[in-house]
């Protein structure tokens, strides 16, 4: 038996299209922009506690939904079809 004529053909083919990588970079981008929202909160004076800048919306009800946005895209790029 010869396997002279036997070719092996080898797909290159990547696992998500270039559609799967810019949903993917989108939703990096939202959960490092939710997590900007969070930081901060430096306090002008040691001795004065504030907590309008703790306890702000921004950190504890728009920067948890973005964070929370960007793993739905993330989950959403890793499903779609290329």
């Amino acid at each position: 038996m010869s396997d002279a004529n036997t070719s092996v053909v080898e797909s290159n083919d990547l696992l998500f299209g270039k559609k799967n990588f810019t949903f993917i970079l989108i939703g990096v981008g939202l959960i490092f922009l939710g997590l900007a929202l969070m930081s901060g909160g430096h306090m002008p004076s040691p001795e004065v506690w504030d907590e309008s800048l703790i306890y702000s919306g921004r950190r504890i009800t728009l920067a948890p939904m973005v964070i929370i946005a960007g793993l739905i895209v993330n989950v959403y790029a890793i499903f779609v079809k290329k």
